[in-house]
């Protein structure tokens, strides 16, 4: 199951990484911390591919970059609630600061493909 969850980790990290960077960049990278799920894309990928040929990258780098993946994706769950709060209206107005602000929960997917990192180093290696 450990080469299956890291090839399906890397398999979803880069296209990921690559929408993140389309719809931020239509946000025009207005926070620097816009910039991290887009740099840890390639590296999650990376290390997902490097977890699929090796047990030892599985069981080392691949929960490192999974968590701090995962980590960022909490971080950008809380940073896009405040992103909506702060619009005018806040969530007084939700019909429209929550459709036209940022999307709530989609940095929860962030956090999803880390956890599927962090599950490789924890499940056994097939055979």
């Amino acid at each position: 199951m450990q080469r299956t969850l890291a090839a399906a980790t890397a398999a979803s990290a880069l296209p990921l990484g690559l929408e993140i960077y389309f719809e931020h960049f239509r946000g025009s990278f207005g926070d620097k911390w816009m910039w991290t799920p887009v740099a840890l894309s390639p590296l999650l990928s990376a290390a997902g591919l490097a977890g699929v040929r090796s047990e030892r990258a599985a069981r080392t780098w691949l929960p490192a970059l999974g968590a701090l993946y995962c980590a960022d994706g909490l971080v950008g769950v809380v940073t896009h609630v405040r992103g909506v709060a702060r619009k005018p209206g806040g969530f007084n107005e939700p019909l429209f600061n929550v459709v036209m602000g940022p999307p709530l929960l989609a940095p929860g997917s962030l956090a999803l493909v880390g956890g599927m990192g962090i599950a490789a180093a924890v499940l056994g290696r097939e055979r």
